[in-house]
């Protein structure tokens, strides 16, 4: 399982990448396996100002549709709409091709309440 050391992790599953006060968010590999083949990833809250940990959109998997939780309060900027057509990115490069959203975040001391790639290891029994 590819959990890389770089990222920030969440309790629910979802990835942090910090360039300097933006974040970039997707679901991790762990998350993707546990999913299934990904069929839909909606995301309607860009241009929105949401709290940590508010749903901002869910992926719909074959067998199932999972809530997307905000690690980080700010502003939805943007979201990948390559995965409109390709939502499969999400299961093929879930820490590239596969991100979900970039917000820029408001309060830089959330980033240290995020997990480490350890703490995340941990969480999910690797």
């Amino acid at each position: 399982m590819n959990i890389p050391s770089e990222l920030k992790y969440t309790k629910d599953h979802e990835w942090v990448k910090i360039e300097g006060d933006v974040a970039v968010v997707g679901i991790t590999d762990f998350a993707q396996k546990e999913l299934g083949d990904i069929v839909y990833v909606e995301v309607e809250t860009v241009d929105e100002t949401l709290d940590k940990e508010e749903v901002f959109g869910t992926v719909e998997a074959v067998k199932t549709v999972s809530d997307l939780f905000l690690p980080l309060s700010g502003e939805i900027i943007e979201f990948n709409e390559a995965l409109e057509d390709d939502p499969e990115k999400v299961n093929t490069d879930p820490y590239g091709e596969g991100w979900m959203v970039k917000i820029k975040f408001s309060n830089p001391s959330e980033v240290e309440e995020l997990m480490s790639d350890s703490a995340y290891k941990e969480l999910v029994g690797v």
